[in-house]
């Protein structure tokens, strides 16, 4: 993919207290605006890794830059902020409206009210939940696809250069995963961010990212786009891929 490299992994690794090395010497690009999905078994490193891009952790080998700028360099608050976060289980404040979840970066950024009401209704519209029906609502009134959606509108409100998804339809029934699978790329011809997309399931990775990175024990095992995965001959590449990843 061209352009300049959004997130960079120079040699990353993060090894816990006790020497135990959960990732390891991970040298990887994100172009910017491409979406590149991290795919691997329990234990792989993909969640590791995300979490060194917003400073959740910090590598104890090698860096992890955004825009150019060591993440150590960066003020952890201002880089979270800049930043849109998709998980599994959404993360709705249950005693805000939606509304009020999707605009609350913005209205922590100092936002004028009139700016932020704006922002939210065209992100609700964007998300297919017109803020008219469900601005006023509450996350236990909604199914889950549709806090999931919320929680897309959420993670895209303060418009973040880079978007951060870990498993964030794991959650749901077939059918209404792959609309959002669907939904999201749709989103992303539109928008064009940065985004890293964590899953363990390799047709999800297909469907949603531009290029995959195959994670396993802690290290890239490989990377491509689906078709170039695919084609791959390496006897480890050709297994993960065979057994799904799961």
């Amino acid at each position: 993919m061209s352009g300049e490299p959004f997130v960079e992994f120079a040699g990353a690794g993060f090894r816990v207290a006790g020497g135990q090395a959960i990732l390891r010497g991970l040298s990887l690009a994100v172009a910017e605006g491409e979406t590149i999905a991290m795919i691997g078994r329990s234990g792989s490193g993909k969640t590791t890794a995300l979490k060194l891009v917003n400073a959740l952790l910090v590598p104890t080998d090698g860096e992890v830059r955004v825009g150019g700028r060591a993440t150590t360099a960066w003020d952890p608050i201002r880089l979270r902020r800049r930043t849109g976060y998709v998980i599994q289980e959404v993360g709705l404040f249950p005693h805000l409206s939606i509304g009020r979840n999707v605009g609350l970066v913005p209205e922590l950024e100092g936002w004028p009210a009139e700016k932020i009401r704006a922002r939210v209704d065209e992100l609700l519209e964007l998300v297919g939940l017109p803020a008219a029906d469900f601005a006023g609502r509450y996350p236990h009134q909604l199914s889950g696809g549709q806090r999931q959606r919320v929680g897309v509108a959420r993670a895209l409100a303060a418009d973040p250069p880079l978007v951060l998804l870990d498993e964030p339809f794991g959650a749901l029934d077939p059918i209404t995963r792959t609309e959002l699978q669907r939904e999201f790329r749709d989103l992303q011809a539109r928008l064009r961010k940065t985004a890293i997309f964590v899953t363990h399931d390799m047709r999800e990775a297909a469907r949603v990212a531009d290029r995959i990175a195959l994670m396993g024990g802690g290290q890239l095992i490989a990377l491509g786009t689906s078709a170039e995965l695919a084609a791959h001959t390496d006897p480890e590449v050709r297994a993960f891929l065979e057994a799904g990843a799961a």
